[in-house]
């Protein structure tokens, strides 16, 4: 199960931990221990020097292994130090986008793209090397070659406009999850409407999921324009929330700021779908 690229699966009657024990388990010689630590560290937002160092550490883990060749404690890691917030995990997780496991790339471009380092774009764009026709599923497994969802969004958070070029081509992409990543990307670079428009419009798509998808890219992107169109979809209430709740935190960037009437007309249409 814990090879599912999904969010890991935690059991529910784990044991309780707190800073000191879970960072002595990172050490542990039971692998079980040890990949519920590094899920701990991250939900519970532990970023002490010490924990951020074990987890760091944890990066280059050879023990926790899977009969298909994949990491967990590696991945659990890689979420944690990005919930963490220290740019000391930079450089572990740039190696890790050459781990052979998929999801440990995958999990170390998402945290990339919370730790927003500049200096993360070069090795990103190197995963979007060979283009569209590179970008294929990897036979007998439910995923690409690359997690290029992952890494265009992350490349659009960084703000590498240097890699404009390199991901435009995927708007043409034939999944159109990778489509709205690209979008979502190109809107983050350029500022460009057109971008925020073609993501709007995804959500008059017949599949659920790609209007879900929708919804979260642009409430990533602060897209003010999609305000409506967000309140309307045909999506729950919980994903328009969502949504509204980052075009808001774009409209707010700071507590002292007055209301303004974008600000004034999210909130409405967040009350309405309470």
């Amino acid at each position: 199960m814990r090879e599912n690229g999904a969010e890991e699966y935690i059991p529910e009657n784990a044991p309780p931990l707190n800073e000191e024990q879970a960072i002595a388990n990172l050490n542990s010689l039971d692998t079980g221990l040890r990949y519920y630590a590094a899920w701990w560290l991250g939900k519970f937002r532990v970023n002490s020097s010490s924990a951020v160092n074990a987890l760091i550490a944890a990066l280059e883990d050879e023990a926790d292994r899977t009969e298909l060749g994949g990491y967990p404690l590696r991945r659990n890691a890689a979420r944690a130090l990005g919930k963490l917030g220290d740019t000391q995990a930079v450089d572990g997780l740039i190696k890790c986008l050459e781990c052979s496991d998929f999801y440990v790339r995958e999990a170390s471009a998402q945290s990339l793209e919370m730790l927003r380092d500049p200096v993360a774009a070069p090795a990103l764009a190197k995963l979007l090397e060979g283009g569209v026709a590179a970008a294929v599923q990897v036979p007998g497994r439910p995923h690409l070659v690359q997690p290029y969802e992952a890494v265009l969004e992350a490349l659009g958070a960084i703000g590498a406009k240097e890699a404009i070029p390199l991901i435009q081509p995927f708007l043409e992409h034939p999944l159109p999850r990778v489509q709205c990543a690209a979008t979502r990307a190109m809107y983050q670079l350029t500022q460009d409407a057109s971008y925020g428009d073609r993501l709007v419009k995804a959500l008059d798509s017949d599949d659920l999921k790609l209007r879900r998808v929708a919804l979260g890219d642009l409430g990533a992107i602060g897209y003010i324009a999609a305000a409506d169109a967000i309140a309307q979809a045909k999506v729950e209430n919980s994903f328009k929330l969502i949504a509204l709740k980052g075009l808001l935190e774009h409209q707010l960037p700071s507590l002292d700021v007055s209301l303004s009437e974008d600000t004034i007309r999210l909130m409405n249409l967040m009350d309405a779908l309470l």
